[in-house]
């Protein structure tokens, strides 16, 4: 929502959403834009099976970020927390920036939190186990780069470009919630392809790590700061 609220374009008439998922915020798009043909991307069956049908002026196709092209060049290609999951972006990024109408724009949210505990401490609890040889190839230490690499990237692209980061301190409930938080995104790779005694002893390992990084508060509850990189990449 904060990446939408920085978005200046007034009546676009192709938008599409990267990376997906679940189509919650496709949604919120096509509500800003009633007026825009919204289309939702995704390389998973099942997320946009979880979508629901199209209507009205939303809909979605199922296709891989690395490969995909709009039929129409597109006024607004908006991807939230997807990209990184990608590489080259160096190829990646210019690419999109390519399939913009003119006056189009190119706008990014990724998670930063990489060099954070959260993620440091999951690298270190991979390499220090019996299964290591099963989870260093999955590890991706550094997928997001810095501001300035972006910056760098794609300014000679570019009419406007707007960069910015931001700390969101979560405050986070429960049992080991820094935990629960990275299963469903840093941590599923390596939990998938752990049988299931591997999987519990890992995961032993990677919550004391995390009690000891992440404390529990004087109320109970656990403060979790999360670092978001975010640009808004215009072409003339």
């Amino acid at each position: 929502m904060d990446l939408l609220a920085r978005i200046g374009l007034s009546a676009p008439k192709q938008v599409y959403d990267l990376g997906c998922g679940p189509g919650n915020v496709t949604a919120v798009l096509a509500k800003r834009w009633p007026k825009a043909a919204v289309t939702g991307v995704d390389s998973s069956p099942s997320m946009l099976s979880s979508a629901g049908v199209a209507t009205g002026n939303l809909r979605w196709q199922q296709a891989d970020i690395a490969s995909w092209r709009p039929a129409a060049p597109a006024d607004l290609i908006f991807s939230n927390a997807a990209l990184q999951w990608l590489d080259d972006h160096a190829g990646l990024l210019p690419r999109l920036l390519g399939f913009l109408a003119p006056g189009g724009v190119l706008a990014v949210q990724m998670p930063r939190n990489h060099g954070a505990p959260s993620h440091t401490g999951m690298v270190e609890a991979a390499l220090a186990g019996p299964w290591v040889t099963k989870l260093e190839p999955l590890l991706r230490r550094n997928p997001v780069a810095k501001p300035a690499a972006y910056y760098d990237l794609l300014r000679p692209h570019c009419a406007r470009l707007d960069i910015w980061e931001t700390i969101y301190t979560q405050v986070l409930e429960g049992a080991d919630p820094v935990v629960e938080w990275t299963k469903g995104t840093a941590l599923k790779p390596l939990l998938d392809a752990l049988g299931a005694a591997e999987r519990n002893t890992f995961l032993a390992d990677y919550k004391q790590r995390m009690r000891e990084a992440y404390p529990l508060r004087g109320d109970g509850r656990t403060l979790f700061p999360f670092r978001r990189l975010f640009f808004i990449a215009e072409v003339a």
